[in-house]
């Protein structure tokens, strides 16, 4: 028995070597060497051991990154060394006096090397390993106590559990390294849509979503939001020395921690410079937010020399970029309904010019975020692109005269007059009124929307008068317009009219995954509507599937499987829904077994297709398994490429990622190569 004991032991531990290498291949090196579908076996074939003989878990197994209850508060964790500070420069001219400064202190004329890194704007954290394994995680909090949310970060895939051990060298006895926690962009963007295809508020920029995930009482919520990490700064070491910033950085690195890789020794202010102005021209292709750069004295014995001043060291600064700001007032604070009801604050603002684009509108997204600004009515504010596209208030930088009252939700709905309801503890407004207007114009809006029905010529201005008018009063209304309706309304011609009937006549025809996407249900988008169609061919086995049912399905988990019952379990939802079912020749999911070849396998799609759009080449790769994502990375196992491909071919050649015309995608999804 001890003998088959130490068997399973020495598997276990196997089992997470070989996991732990591949997330350093992955996440430190960028260079996976097994694919997501050999990963996935291995984390299974641990779980089941670890599931079957518990004693062998281990807290730094990477089964354990989810799995801790929920907390009711956070506790305080006390840094051994502050967290500092820095100082900003402007301008060329205000780095240019930084050098001064350190040569004056230093008293040398020499040139001085940096070492320069990107300045991320994420949260900052600190990691601390005690004989490799990661024993406390924290924010920075003021900079000499922070919160602890080590449960939270064991749950961020690129935080190792546990260090490596590096060649020729050790492990240190204890290891205090800060850095930050991001969102990367395409992955917020990605996050932002889902949530707005599911009827959720969105977030205003990946900073406060990156915060307002590593703050989750809850460790499971953390570990459905796309967090990483990049680390770069040492706190108190013991076991090993490092002399330098760039040492300490590729020492790290070396551990199986992740460093940026665009960080580099600069040889004097000009090199500095000279890195601000490549990384400023590269900021927009970025897939994290950063503000500017930092430049570091290089050498540890010299940092000491220099010291710090009001916490902020006299070795370090950081280089803004020029932002993308305005300052415009806000004339007032309407509210906008959704289509499951919710209440979102939106600023009508004096129009201003922004990086080439006229701003008008910003969402203010909930009473919290007014009240932690204390935005209000004719005040002046602050207004920022995040990452360039989406407006946001940073703050008020001048009051209004005289201040205008604070913001308050409605008691009831600006466009039914409802009750609005708003439970303790929670974000969000809502109005309990199903038949609200303005929740029917959402819901037809979205139902009618490309990746919905489709149905084309159904603009914002139409779908308005057709509520205004009482002709759509649920959404199997819309199949029962007649021309003569239509051609009452304003600028709707007999040829328009007959145009708009045709359309959504032709709409009638759809897939299953299609129809669970029109209907709008919290939390459900495109994704999550084609794995439900997949699982149970027909609305009517969805109609009737329990929560553990739906618990059975591909990414869904217990809020989206509980989201999906509850709507269903509301009487008016399932009349429309069985109406609907009667109207629409709705056309089963095709599976695709594909031979092998395409499950588990990452796509990417690019250029103009021509036996198929794009949507149905989607479809299709995940109607055998297959995943699409929006862009190329190493761990995309095939681009498609159509007429015109642009940049995602070129990038998919640089990383050697395969690439296949029209012709291989339709010979691969038989199954033939």
């Amino acid at each position: 028995m001890r003998e088959d004991s130490h068997k399973l032991a020495a598997q276990a531990e196997k089992l997470r070597d070989e996991i732990d290498r591949a997330n350093y291949r992955y996440y430190v090196l960028d260079d996976p060497e097994i694919s997501d579908a050999e990963y996935d076996k291995l984390m299974h074939r641990l779980e089941a051991l670890e599931r079957e003989h518990p004693e062998l878990a281990t807290p730094d197994s990477p089964t354990q990154r989810v799995g801790a209850a929920p907390s009711e508060k956070f506790g305080v964790v006390v840094h051994r060394r502050p967290m500092m500070s820095l100082g900003n420069a402007m301008d060329a001219e205000e780095m240019r006096e930084f050098d001064k400064r350190v040569k004056r202190l230093l008293k040398s004329d020499a040139d001085v090397e940096y070492v320069a890194e990107v300045k991320l704007d994420g949260l900052g954290i600190e990691l601390v390993y005690e004989d490799g394994r990661l024993t406390v995680g924290s924010t920075r909090g003021d900079g000499i106590n922070g919160e602890d949310v080590i449960r939270n970060i064991r749950t961020i895939k690129s935080v190792p559990l546990r260090l490596r051990r590096p060649e020729n060298g050790k492990i240190p006895r204890l290891l205090e390294v800060r850095g930050e926690v991001i969102i990367p962009r395409k992955a917020f963007a990605k996050m932002n849509q889902e949530r707005d295809e599911a009827g959720e508020p969105v977030f205003a920029n990946p900073r406060n979503a990156a915060a307002g995930a590593l703050r989750q009482l809850d460790p499971k919520i953390t570990a459905s939001r796309p967090l990483d990490v990049f680390l770069y700064a040492p706190g108190v070491i013991e076991g090993v020395t490092f002399k330098s910033q760039w040492e300490f950085l590729q020492g790290i690195k070396a551990l199986g921690l992740r460093v940026n890789p665009l960080s580099r020794p600069c040889k004097g202010i000009g090199a500095i410079l000279e890195y601000w102005n490549e990384i400023t021209e590269q900021r927009r292709e970025l897939d994290y937010e950063a503000d500017g750069v930092v430049a570091k004295v290089n050498s540890y014995a010299l940092q000491e020399q220099l010291g710090e001043v009001s916490r902020s060291p006299r070795w370090a600064i950081a280089y803004k970029f020029k932002a993308q700001q305005a300052e415009t007032v806000v004339e007032k604070i309407d509210v906008q309904v959704g289509r499951i009801g919710s209440l979102t604050p939106v600023g009508k603002l004096r129009p201003v010019q922004l990086a080439g684009v006229t701003i008008s509108n910003t969402s203010l997204h909930n009473l919290d975020e007014i009240r932690r600004k204390d935005i209000r009515e004719r005040d002046t504010v602050l207004i920022e692109r995040a990452g360039d596209v989406i407006p946001y208030v940073i703050r008020v930088t001048r009051e209004g005269h005289p201040r205008a009252k604070p913001f308050e939700m409605p008691a009831h709905c600006p466009e039914c007059g409802a009750a609005i309801v708003h439970e303790e503890g929670e974000v969000g407004y809502f109005c309990v009124n199903a038949n609200c207007p303005a929740r029917m114009r959402e819901s037809i809006r979205h139902f009618a929307s490309k990746g919905c029905l489709d149905i084309e010529g159904l603009g914002d201005k139409l779908v308005a008068q057709l509520v205004e008018k009482g002709l759509m009063k649920e959404l199997d209304d819309l199949f029962g317009l007649t021309k003569e309706q239509l051609a009452g309304l304003d600028r709707m011609a007999d040829k328009s009219a007959h145009n708009v009937l045709d359309a959504i006549a032709a709409a009638r025809k759809t897939s299953l995954d299609r129809f669970i996407n029109g209907l709008g249900i919290r939390h459900v988008g495109e994704h999550t509507a084609r794995q439900l169609a997949l699982k149970f061919k027909t609305m009517d086995a969805l109609v009737a599937a329990s929560e553990d049912d739906l618990l059975g399905v591909r990414d869904i988990g217990n809020e989206v499987a509980h989201s999906i019952r509850e709507y269903f379990d509301e009487p008016r939802n399932l009349k429309t829904v069985k109406r609907l079912i009667k109207i629409l020749d709705v056309e089963p999911p095709a599976h695709i077994e594909g031979r092998g070849a395409i499950r588990d396998k990452t796509f990417v799609l690019t250029g103009t297709l021509e036996s198929m759009t794009r949507e149905e080449a989607e479809r299709k790769i995940m109607a055998a398994g297959g995943r699409v994502t929006s862009s190329v990375s190493r761990k995309t196992d095939f681009v498609v490429a159509g007429a015109e491909p642009g940049s995602k071919l070129k990038k998919a050649n640089d990383l050697g990622v395969r690439a296949l015309d029209e012709k291989g995608l339709v010979s691969i999804l038989a199954g033939e190569s």
